[in-house]
């Protein structure tokens, strides 16, 4: 069997005699090719005579500065010849450019290709090369766009970095980050098969891909780092990998080359994926046709991938970041428990969008040793990871009171006097107290942070409610029948501020059929709402809400805020957020009721809070908001303000004020009491015309439809009733001339 020699045969004379080949200087010149040698230490570049022609030179062997050489070159092709040098030291290849031969007027007078091969001194920093000029005639048609002379392709290029690098930059996650690069495409050229290997230990993974089948990644994944595999080889030498022809893979990498044949590609570039100096992982771009990977090409190659590299370090940052808050909020906010007899309980939380996504703001609901649950909802001031620490710590201390069986205002006293030892224990930062440098050293106080906190007994039979508050915003009440009330509360400082603030408890019944509302400020001043504006937004949903489900409730509020997002509770909305929200629904299962449900509200006016008489004026006009007869709605608010204030000047007591609302619109009765712990009975007097005090029974006598004073067991109600429509129910009170026990009103 004969075997061919692959080997091109020499030249020979008659005689068989090999012809010695010609000096490849003799060559060079024969082919019009310069020589040129770039001492970047000396600053110096030596060229030969052919060179020289081609520089615009004399024809004749020169030594030029840098300065000297680029006066030659168009300022936009020298200025890309320091990122090809580079590219081609760091892949250990060729350096290869095209460049413009510029006259002293500034004209191209020819192009040149160069071709070397650069040294690079890591040591100095320093590199030289040595390389050949050759002149070219101008570019074909068909390969303008791929030429590194040519301003279009440049600013092709240019514009594609541009657009990749913002959106890259603008990806959030990992999948986000594949489905962009998967998007890009190059100028001139595009990969239509894509893979990113990531590096787990000893093997590489496969983390995403694009162009191939679902699975055509199994044989790649978990592939150990030492393997023929080009990948592989990137990660482990931090060098990129060209492979222009499949012959070229099937030569290089011959081990591997039964795993790629199967995907029909022509070429091939594997580029390492490189952070802060460390390789994570590379990157496969496959071509269906072939690419000689031009200096420019594997520039633009090399940018992308340095792009890619650090988008996916940001994102899988970001991934843990949010994986390590999603678990602080899961561990931090509780679950809602088990169903409770007579009881709907629903509840929202949703972070800022900004920051670690948690914060100070949280709710509990806590099963207390008489039967009674308590829901506490609280916000601590702050949305750092000091405030989710604090909030942790207090959620845990309340839980603790609570636990013993203390009552509301003993809990939040405790948890008020805690806090603030808490605070002022730690110094701002966290640092040592006596270490120098540190806040909370010598000389700098430490941090003081407040909470504010609503803490709320409910007995699940009765619908009674035993409330305290500490700086927290009120409760509100939906009503059955869909009317909103403010539901007006004592309380103190928010907890933290003064370790022996007392917090009174108001207490209340939550009828059949009606919803409790308590939230963060969050959710009512979000938006640019103050207090009033932003409850009002918040009335609005609670009233157009028609459904039965308490769960749609707690979403739609949330969404009259900040729009539709895709998990209220876990993850984070897609935009910033002013303020944490979290909100807490209560309602109490129907019973068998009227037609039309009663409306009810409650205030205690003590002493010294004389401006919520005010508030009283708020509720009755929020109780009477689809009375048919104004009029008679600013009459009641007239007879409230009225009566309260009369408890208020002529008793030591408190005011109790009851109002309740019976019966078909327009055939309604509004009955309304105010109760006081004075044995005084009231008379009607007859003031003068400038008499500042007894009209009160006066204006009762006329703007009321019936009223009457009621003893008690201590002290005495003062009630009236209002009408709706014609329709008298029948209630019986004095008129005129009636005799009065004495008082004073």
């Amino acid at each position: 069997m004969r075997t061919e020699d692959p080997r091109p045969p020499s030249r020979a004379d008659a005689t068989g005699t090999p012809t010695p080949l010609p000096p490849p200087g003799d060559v060079l010149t024969a082919l019009r090719t310069g020589t040129w040698h770039w001492d970047t230490a000396a600053g110096l570049v030596t060229v030969d005579a052919e060179a020289a022609r081609l520089l615009g030179l004399p024809e004749e062997p020169a030594a030029l500065t840098e300065a000297g050489v680029r006066a030659r070159f168009h300022p936009v092709d020298w200025n890309e010849i320091d990122g090809i040098v580079s590219l081609a030291a760091a892949e250990d290849t060729l350096a290869e450019a095209r460049l413009r031969i510029m006259d002293e007027r500034g004209r191209v007078v020819r192009t040149v290709r160069s071709r070397s091969k650069p040294t690079f001194d890591r040591a100095s920093g320093t590199y030289e090369m040595l390389g050949t000029l050759q002149e070219i005639g101008e570019q074909p048609p068909g390969s303008a766009a791929r030429s590194p002379v040519t301003g279009d392709w440049r600013r092709s290029r240019e514009a594609f970095l541009l657009d990749a690098g913002r959106a890259l930059a603008e990806a959030r996650s990992t999948a986000e980050v594949l489905r962009v690069a998967a998007r890009l495409s190059m100028p001139g050229f595009s990969p239509d098969g894509l893979a990113v290997f990531g590096v787990e230990g000893d093997h590489l993974t496969v983390i995403g891909h694009h162009g191939h089948s679902p699975g055509a990644e199994g044989p790649f994944t978990a592939m150990p780092l030492d393997t023929g595999y080009p990948a592989a080889e990137v990660v482990r030498t931090g060098r990129a990998v060209y492979l222009s022809a499949p012959a070229d893979y099937r030569r290089h990498y011959p081990a591997s080359w039964a795993l790629a044949e199967p995907f029909g590609r022509q070429s091939w570039a594997f580029l390492p994926l490189i952070v802060a100096g460390r390789t994570i992982g590379a990157w496969m771009a496959a071509f269906t046709y072939r690419v000689t990977f031009t200096p420019d090409e594997r520039s633009v190659l090399t940018t992308v991938a340095r792009m890619l590299a650090q988008a996916l370090s940001r994102a899988g940052t970001a991934e843990t970041e949010r994986a390590l808050t999603d678990g602080l909020q899961r561990s931090m906010l509780p679950t809602l428990g088990p169903r409770i007899p007579g009881l709907s309980v629903a509840a929202r939380y949703v972070p800022t969008g900004g920051g670690l996504q948690v914060g100070g703001d949280w709710y509990d609901m806590i099963p207390l040793p008489s039967g009674r649950i308590a829901l506490v909802i609280g916000d601590v001031q702050g949305h750092d990871v000091r405030a989710a620490g604090l909030m942790g710590q207090l959620r845990i201390a309340l839980r603790a009171y609570a636990a013993e069986g203390h009552r509301p205002d003993a809990v939040l006293s405790r948890a008020s006097r805690f806090l603030a030892g808490v605070t002022d224990s730690v110094p701002y930062g966290g640092g040592d107290p006596g270490a120098p440098g540190e806040a909370g050293g010598p000389g700098e106080a430490a941090e003081t942070r407040f909470a504010t906190c609503l803490y709320m007994e409910v007995d699940p039979a009765t619908g009674e409610l035993e409330i305290a508050r500490a700086g927290h915003p009120d409760p509100a009440i939906r009503m059955a029948d869909g009317t909103v009330l403010v539901r007006a509360t004592a309380g103190g400082l928010p907890l933290g501020i003064d370790p022996d603030t007392d917090y009174p408890t108001t207490r209340a019944v939550l009828e059949p059929g009606e919803t409790l509302l308590i939230c963060t400020d969050g959710l009512i001043e979000t938006g640019g709402h103050d207090l009033d504006t932003g409850w009002a937004r918040i009335r609005t949903t609670l009233e157009e809400h028609t459904g039965d489900s308490l769960e749609e409730l707690a979403d739609s509020l949330v969404q009259a805020v900040h729009g539709p997002p895709s998990h209220h509770t876990t993850g984070p909305l897609a935009d910033r957020r002013e303020d944490d929200i979290a909100v807490l629904l209560l309602r109490r299962g129907e019973r068998p009721e009227p037609a039309t449900p009663a409306r009810r509200t409650l205030l205690t006016v003590a002493q010294a809070e004389p401006q919520r008489v005010a508030v009283g004026r708020q509720q009755i006009r929020e109780l009477m908001h689809d009375w048919a007869d104004r009029e008679q709605v600013d009459s009641a608010v007239l007879m409230v303000s009225e009566t309260v204030t009369n408890v208020l000047v002529h008793t030591d007591g408190d005011a109790l004020m009851t109002a309740v609302m019976t019966g078909e619109p327009t055939r309604r009765v509004l009955r309304v009491e105010v109760t006081d712990s004075s044995d005084d009975l009231p008379h009607k007097r007859r003031p003068g015309e400038m008499a500042s005090s007894g009209r009160g029974l006066v204006l009762l006598e006329l703007l009321a439809d019936a009223w009457g004073v009621d003893l008690r067991g201590e002290g005495k109600s003062i009630w009236f009733e209002l009408y709706e429509g014609d329709g008298d129910p029948g209630g019986d009170g004095p008129g005129d001339g009636d005799p009065v026990p004495s008082g004073a009103v």
